[in-house]
């Protein structure tokens, strides 16, 4: 899987446009995750979409069907710059190892600061700010290096309620 996403990645490069992930699903389905700053309008799917096409057909990739979508609002994040760019907003992680017995936490994420500065290094240490769970009111913070991450996704909290009348 590895050549198929850097050969997607090379076939997107120059068009404005991150490479989140690549998956192969059943039935010959290729489902290929784009985002950009600003949000993914359709127009950048269909474009990816086009692109893909005709750099899958040389390549020779076989796939049935192509799927070209935006991460969504619950977007995994998968590299150290994606932690980066999401400082300050709420995620969950699940943790390889279990901290106190438990390996998921949400909160809001919190990032060095010599990581804003373009200082990206694998050693950072990242915090979450966990929601209280006491009546104390005491907001818990768990240390985590990106090293320790299963896997960890946006985890926005969503308002259905709307304006009152």
């Amino acid at each position: 899987m590895a050549d198929i996403f850097v050969l997607t990645q090379e076939a997107l490069a120059g068009m404005d446009i991150e490479l989140v992930d690549v998956e192969r699903a059943p039935l010959g389905l290729l489902r290929v995750t784009i985002d950009r700053l600003g949000g993914v309008r359709i127009e950048d799917c269909e474009q990816a979409s086009k692109q893909l096409s005709r750099v899958f057909e040389v390549e020779n990739v076989d796939y049935k069907r192509l799927e070209v979508g935006s991460p969504g609002i619950d977007r995994p994040l998968k590299k150290i710059a994606d932690f980066v760019r999401f400082a300050n907003e709420r995620i969950e992680i699940r943790l390889r190892e279990p901290v106190n017995n438990r390996k998921v936490f949400a909160g809001i994420l919190r990032v060095p600061e010599n990581a804003v500065a373009n200082e990206i290094t694998p050693d950072l240490v990242f915090s979450l700010e966990m929601d209280p769970e006491t009546k104390s009111g005491e907001v818990e913070v768990l240390n985590f290096s990106f090293d320790s991450i299963d896997r960890a996704k946006l985890d926005p909290v969503i308002d259905f309620k709307g304006k009152k009348r």
